[in-house]
C-alpha cells in the first residue's frame, strides 16, 4: 500500500551539482572552437578519433564547446532548406549535402551534440568560405502523396576524424539559419551503451512539402501521405524532434562519461545484428514507428543480455516498412495505417498498429506496457520506493513530482504479453482524455531470462525535462532533479551489463489490482484474438 502523497525530499544540491541546468542555473561561458580548416569545401577538419578506451566520451567532452551551433533566427521554409543524402555514416565516410537557398550563398558548419561543460555542442567542421547555393526545384509527390525532392548535391563533406555521435549541420545566410541532422554511427557497439536516434519517427511527423503520416496540406488525416521520404528537409528548424526529444538525454549521457555508441532506427532495421552485444540500448524519447526487423533486433538483443530503456512513451506503436528512393536504400518510411488499405500483405510488410492483425504483437511484450492515452498531464507518483532506480533520491512511496507525466502515456496491464516479472516503480493517476475517468501512467521494470533489464518511463515529457523546469507542463526544479537522478542511475547501471544479475525485478503488478479493461485508453483496441506467441 502506498502512503498518502507528500512533498518529495530529493536533494537538489546532490542531484544537480554536477550538471547545471539550462535556463535557470549556471552554464559554462562560450568557448571558441578550434580554428576552421583552410581546406576547401567538403574537407573535414582533422580531429582526434576516439579509441575503444571507455573514457573517450569523457575526454571528448573536455574539449571546448561553443554556442555557435544554435540558431539565431530560424529561416522560413523556402528561404533555406537542406538534407543529407545519408541518414548516418561511419566515421571517415563522406556525406552529400543538398541545400536550397533563396538567400544566396550559405555558410555551413557541423556540430557534435554532447555536454561540453554546458555548451551542448562542439564545432568539428566549417566551410572556409561561403558556399554557392540557389533555390532548387520544387518537390514532387507520387500517387500516395510521398513528397520528395530531386535536388542537386551542393557539396560533399568528409567526416574523417569526427567522433561518433549525433550531429547537426547549421546552414546560415543573411542572419537566418536552419539545421539538418546526421548520425555518425558506431561500427561495433559490443559492450557499449547504444543511443538510438529515432529517425523513422522524426520523418513520420515531418510536414515539409505539405504531407506527413498525420495530415496533408488541409490539416486533415484523410489527406495524409502513406509514406514519407528522407529525400527532403525536415520542417520547422530542421531538427526540432532531435532537439526536443533526444538532445536532452544525449547531453546527460555524455556528461556521465559513459562508453557510448550511436546508431539510428534505420540502421537497426538495415542490420539487425548491429546492436547485438551492447551493454544496453536506449531509445531517447519519442520512438513510435518500428519495422519488423527493428522489433526483432531489439528482442534478440534483450534475449542475449542487452538492457533496454524507453525514456518516453508510445514506443513501438506503428508497424512500418522501409523502401528505397533514387538516392539509396531505406530512404522511405511507408505506413498506410490500415492493413485493409495497404496493397502489400503479410506480417513483414503490412503497415498498421502492432496491436492489430496481421500477426498482432502488442508493444507490451517488449516495453512492458501498452500505450495508453493522449493527451494526459499530471504528477509522477512513487509506488515502490525500494527500487534501485530511486536509490540516493530520498523519494518515498506517495511522493509526487509535478509535471513528469504527459503528454502521451503508457500503462501496465495484466494482459497477455505483459512480462511476468514486471515491477511497477511509479504509478501515477491522471484524468483520462475524453471523459473516460481516471487512468494511470506507470514507470516499469522487468528482467528477462537472459538477465537483461527493461525500463520504460511511460511518459513522453520525462526526458524532455533534463534541460530544466518547464512551466508549460508544470515541471518544477525538484521534478527535474528527480528525473535526472533516476536516469543517471539507470544509464550508469545499464552500462555495467545485465541489470537482472544485480537487480532482479520484484513483480508487483498484481498488488495494484489493475483492470484488464483498456477502455480508458485512446490507443485503439488490441486484437487479442490474433496475438502471436509472447516473446518475453
Amino acid at each position: 500500500m502506498t502512503s498518502a502523497p507528500r512533498e518529495p525530499k530529493v536533494s537538489r544540491r546532490m542531484v544537480l551539482g554536477a550538471i547545471p541546468l539550462l535556463g535557470g542555473c549556471s552554464i559554462a561561458q562560450d568557448r571558441s572552437p578550434s580554428a576552421p580548416s583552410s581546406a576547401g569545401p567538403g574537407t573535414a577538419q582533422p580531429q582526434v578519433t576516439p579509441t575503444r578506451d571507455p573514457a573517450w566520451v569523457r575526454t571528448e567532452n573536455e574539449r571546448p564547446g561553443d554556442r555557435r551551433w544554435r540558431l539565431e533566427k530560424v529561416a522560413r521554409n523556402g528561404e533555406l532548406g537542406a538534407f543529407c543524402d545519408r541518414v548516418s555514416v561511419l566515421p571517415g565516410e563522406s556525406v552529400g549535402l543538398r541545400v536550397s537557398s533563396g538567400l544566396g550563398a550559405v555558410t555551413i558548419s557541423a556540430h557534435r551534440l554532447g555536454w561540453y561543460a554546458g555548451s551542448r555542442a562542439r564545432e568539428v567542421w566549417r566551410s572556409p568560405q561561403p558556399v554557392a547555393a540557389s533555390k532548387q526545384p520544387k518537390s514532387v509527390k507520387d500517387r500516395f502523396d510521398v513528397v520528395e525532392t530531386h535536388w542537386a548535391e551542393t557539396l560533399k563533406v568528409d567526416t574523417t576524424g569526427w567522433p561518433e555521435g549525433s550531429y547537426v549541420f547549421k546552414i546560415a545566410a543573411r542572419g537566418k539559419s536552419c539545421w539538418t541532422p546526421l548520425t555518425v554511427r558506431t561500427a561495433d557497439p559490443k559492450g557499449r551503451l547504444v543511443l538510438v536516434n529515432a529517425v523513422t519517427t522524426w520523418q513520420a511527423y515531418n510536414q515539409w512539402g505539405g504531407h506527413s503520416l498525420y495530415k496533408g496540406p488541409d490539416g486533415s488525416f484523410g489527406t495524409r501521405s502513406r509514406g514519407v521520404s528522407f529525400d527532403r528537409p525536415y520542417n520547422s528548424n530542421g531538427a526540432s524532434r532531435l532537439m526536443r526529444e533526444e538532445a536532452p538525454t544525449i547531453a546527460l549521457a555524455e556528461s556521465l562519461g559513459l562508453d557510448l555508441a550511436y546508431t539510428t532506427s534505420v540502421d537497426v532495421h538495415a542490420d539487425p545484428a548491429s546492436v547485438l552485444g551492447a551493454s544496453g540500448i536506449v531509445t531517447l524519447g519519442h520512438d513510435e514507428y518500428w519495422t519488423v526487423p527493428t522489433r526483432r533486433a531489439m528482442e534478440q538483443a534483450r534475449d542475449a543480455g542487452s538492457n533496454l530503456a524507453f525514456l518516453g512513451a508510445n514506443a513501438c506503436y506503428w508497424r512500418v516498412r522501409m523502401e528505397d528512393s533514387e538516392l539509396g536504400r531505406h530512404r522511405r518510411v511507408v505506413c498506410f495505417k490500415s492493413a485493409a488499405e495497404d496493397p502489400k500483405k503479410g506480417a513483414e510488410d503490412t503497415t498498421d498498429l502492432w496491436r492489430r492483425r496481421p500477426d498482432a504483437d502488442p508493444e507490451n511484450t517488449l516495453t512492458g506496457m501498452l500505450y495508453e492515452a493522449f493527451p494526459a498531464q499530471g504528477s509522477m507518483v512513487v509506488h515502490d520506493e525500494s527500487h534501485f532506480l530511486l536509490e540516493g533520491t530520498g523519494a518515498k512511496a506517495g511522493d509526487r513530482f509535478p509535471g513528469l507525466v504527459g503528454i502521451e502515456i503508457d500503462r501496465a496491464y495484466p494482459v497477455p504479453g505483459t512480462p511476468e516479472s514486471l515491477q511497477v516503480v511509479m504509478h501515477s493517476p491522471v484524468a483520462a482524455p475524453g471523459g473516460r475517468g481516471t487512468t494511470h501512467s506507470d514507470l516499469t521494470y522487468y528482467t528477462a531470462s537472459s538477465g537483461a533489464g527493461v525500463v520504460s518511463t511511460g511518459s513522453m515529457v520525462f526526458s524532455r525535462c533534463f534541460n530544466g523546469p518547464m512551466a508549460e507542463h508544470g515541471i518544477t526544479a525538484d521534478s527535474v532533479a528527480f528525473a535526472r537522478a533516476l536516469t543517471t542511475t539507470l544509464l550508469t547501471e545499464m552500462a555495467k551489463g545485465p541489470l537482472g544479475r544485480r537487480h532482479p525485478a520484484k513483480p508487483n503488478l498484481a498488488e495494484l489490482h489493475a483492470s484488464r479493461n483498456t477502455s480508458t485508453g485512446t490507443g485503439f483496441a488490441v486484437d487479442w484474438d490474433h496475438l502471436v506467441a509472447a516473446r518475453t
